[in-house]
């Protein structure tokens, strides 16, 4: 099924890669020496225990996502504002009906020795969509690719077939869960990769160390190795202060006030990264009835929330995710603090003096203080709140079950995705149970828009669904807080999930 690249098509994908360049360019440094080479840097992240991976499908958790990026590559990332750049896929295109996609391979070699191919990609695909992997990340938002009909085009082509049209593919295939392997790999205790750093080894809940890639396609890493450690926070703060490492991953407010006149030690601040909320489970009651879940909308502090929690270093979010992303519906009104019209929606849906609990943990900072500010302002509406708290480890999947309220964040990730692995009826991290049919129908034809405009005005009415009928209440839209030493030079500011965030092969040391 061969495809004819549309004007379109080739332009937007000309347009990205050019941003990335520019985007590049734009650094967080603040001394001015060149690149050196040599040297070992030590990066510190929450770690996740056991439950950590070396295989790049299985990817959750930051620090398992930082180490895949040391050893593998993808097809696409995104860049800071969450458009698609390219990486192994130097270029893409689509025909009329974006069913059929064909991407153009580089020239990049893996760490053995073989050089990337068709069938690399064709594997990883079948990898990640494998039915008994219950932990490939992708597979949900990826199952729309029909393996049967995808096929190798000439020396460095491949041509993806969909079930369906979907204009959002080549920015699904820079989500969590799509790193690239070779044909036949299978094994995440000797991964092998096309990524700037060879794997050297690994121990789950300590860390793991890399080697660099003299013949990666990008050009060499500036260090010899790379060292990502696990670490809770104090550990973490203390040991970027003490120069023990050199970058601490998603520090707190409250350290970053701290270390201000350090000048051993400075803060790479990202704004609008992600965001933060509450969910609640929309499929049993009370937040069944949409009146029921308005009613916490309306009861929320959420200039009190980003003022508390976040220090101040947030943007106040308004139940929509992706504030300053690609399709964020922009113009919706400012979603204000109402207690007298929140009172009386928990009179009307009977939950005016009732008890709801609150499922909240240590899984990430600020959570249990969220909870804690939320049962105070639930109170003064007349909500009951009862706090419970789970293990840290698993609360992130425990979340989807348990609760009638839990702690909801996320990273960066199109808007599209964020949708589709969130709030679709099937969605892996369904964490407020939405499962609407009408809804998932709308999604699903409003990503197989062609024309941009016409994509987006149906993003737009999908988005405003959600926000006026679902169960999320989104208070806050932080700043991603990085720690590093100031021997440390080349860093970026960039979103979670983005092209340069950890990303170790273009910094150095001094």
């Amino acid at each position: 099924m061969p495809v004819t690249p549309t004007r379109r098509s080739v332009l937007t994908v000309a347009a990205a890669a050019g941003a990335g360049l520019l985007t590049g360019c734009s650094s967080a440094d603040s001394g001015s020496s060149s690149p050196k080479k040599g040297g070992t840097l030590r990066a510190a992240f929450p770690g996740a225990g056991v439950k950590e991976t070396m295989d790049p499908h299985a990817q959750r958790q930051f620090v398992d996502i930082a180490r895949h990026k040391a050893v593998f590559d993808k097809l696409v990332e995104l860049d800071s504002t969450l458009r698609p750049v390219p990486r192994l896929a130097r270029s893409w295109s689509s025909d009329d009906d974006a069913r059929v996609w064909r991407f153009e391979l580089r020239e990049a070699r893996f760490h053995d020795g073989h050089v990337l191919d068709a069938d690399d990609v064709l594997y990883s695909i079948s990898r990640i969509l494998d039915p008994d992997a219950a932990d490939h990340l992708a597979k949900n938002s990826l199952s729309h690719i029909d393996l049967s009909n995808c096929r190798k085009v000439g020396r460095r082509g491949v041509e993806i077939a969909l079930t369906r049209p979907n204009a959002e593919l080549p920015s699904q295939l820079a989500m969590t869960g799509t790193p690239i392997v070779r044909d036949g790999w299978d094994d995440p205790k000797k991964p092998v990769g096309t990524g700037p750093f060879r794997f050297v080894s690994f121990t789950a809940g300590r860390g793991f160390t890399g080697r660099r890639f003299d013949d990666h396609w990008n050009g060499a890493p500036h260090l010899d190795e790379v060292r990502i450690l696990s670490a809770e926070t104090e550990a973490r703060a203390a040991a970027v202060r003490s120069g023990e490492v050199h970058f601490a991953h998603e520090m707190t407010p409250t350290f970053a006030r701290t270390v201000e006149h350090n000048s051993r030690v400075r803060v790479v601040a990202t704004r609008r990264s992600g965001v933060q909320g509450f969910a609640l489970k929309t499929d049993r009651a009370p937040f069944d009835d949409p009146d029921a879940a308005m009613a916490v909308k309306l009861l929320v502090d959420r200039e009190r929330l980003v003022e508390v929690v976040c220090a101040g270093r947030a943007e106040i979010g308004n139940d929509v995710y992706g504030k300053g992303y690609t399709y964020y519906p922009e113009g919706l009104a400012q979603r204000e603090r109402d207690v007298p019209e929140a009172r009386r929606l928990l009179k009307r849906t009977g939950l005016y003096n009732k008890k709801v609990t609150f499922y909240t943990s240590t899984a990430a900072d600020g959570f249990a203080q969220a909870a804690h500010l939320f049962t105070e302002q639930a109170g003064e509406a007349g909500l009951k709140v009862e706090v419970v708290n789970g293990p840290p480890e698993s609360y992130f999947t425990d979340v989807l079950g348990k609760g009638t309220v839990t702690n909801h964040r996320c990273g960066a990730m199109t808007i599209p995705t964020y949708i589709s692995e969130r709030l679709l009826a099937d969605a892996p991290q369904n964490a407020t149970a939405w499962k609407h049919q009408d809804f998932d129908d709308a999604f699903t034809a409003a990503r197989a828009m062609v024309d941009d405009d016409e994509r987006s005005e149906r993003y737009r009415s999908v988005q405003t669904t959600l926000r006026d009928q679902g169960g999320l209440v989104l208070w806050g839209h932080p700043e991603w807080l990085n720690a590093i030493s100031h021997t440390v030079q080349g860093v970026k500011e960039a979103p979670p999930n983005t092209v340069d965030w950890a990303r170790f092969d273009t910094v150095w040391l001094d």
